[in-house]
């Protein structure tokens, strides 16, 4: 497996040098920033996300506005409790992208919210708390207990929020099979296992946040040459 050096050093020469490659490094929030963050924001993001997933991202995010209006300000405590009348009218409204099982999604995603928070205090807090050593348990764990947050919805939503998280983006994926870490994209447990410790050693190499480490991989491949 290559040291991160090696990686950081090819990425700023794609890149430009490595004033250029800085500028496109991800900032993650610290935990007390994340906690500070509403519940409604949380579902507000995870629920874009789950729009914009096997669709155009830009037209999602033009349409949010309407989006915010329509479902309540995205207040989980509301839309928990939100009637099928009510949603089915949600669904059938022009301000918003009209996808009933993807507006479900989102009254099951404000229940979920509302049952962690109810836990942890909030579920900022519940984000914050988790290891970013074990970030692939996490995702694992928004895809078995939320609604639609498997593949890359639930990391991109979490990289959205600020938490310090990696994504198998195409060419991050192309890279870890390039160095044998995966032989395909990673989806089995021992293969996410195998991904994580890979991110786990980089990180300790460089001090750097695993949001970093995973754009510069990204970086370090592929054609994205500028």
């Amino acid at each position: 497996m290559e040291k991160f050096e090696i990686i950081y050093e090819r990425a700023a020469e794609r890149k430009g040098g490595a004033q250029a490659l800085e500028a496109l490094l991800p900032k993650s929030l610290s935990a007390k920033q994340l906690k500070k963050l509403p519940d409604s924001v949380y579902l507000s993001e995870m629920s874009k996300k789950i729009f914009q997933s096997g669709f155009v991202w830009r037209v999602v995010e033009n349409k949010w506005p309407g989006f915010e209006e329509v479902m309540w300000g995205f207040e989980p405590q509301k839309l928990a409790l939100a009637s099928d009348e009510q949603i089915e009218k949600m669904a059938q409204d022009t301000r918003i992208i009209r996808n009933l099982t993807k507006v479900k999604a989102v009254r099951e995603n404000a229940y979920f919210i509302k049952t962690i928070a109810k836990k942890h205090g909030s579920f900022g807090a519940f984000i914050a708390e988790w290891p970013a050593d074990e970030i692939t348990q996490l995702w694992l764990y928004l895809k078995k207990n939320g609604s639609r947050l498997g593949g890359n919805t639930g990391p991109y939503f979490l990289r959205t929020v600020g938490k310090d998280t990696f994504i198998l983006a195409r060419d991050v994926v192309a890279y870890l099979i390039g160095q044998d870490i995966v032989s395909k994209s990673p989806t089995s447990q021992k293969d996410l296992k195998a991904v994580q410790a890979a991110f786990n050693e980089w990180r300790e190499q460089s001090g750097r946040s695993i949001a970093e480490i995973s754009r510069v991989i990204s970086c370090s491949i592929g054609e994205n040459i500028t």
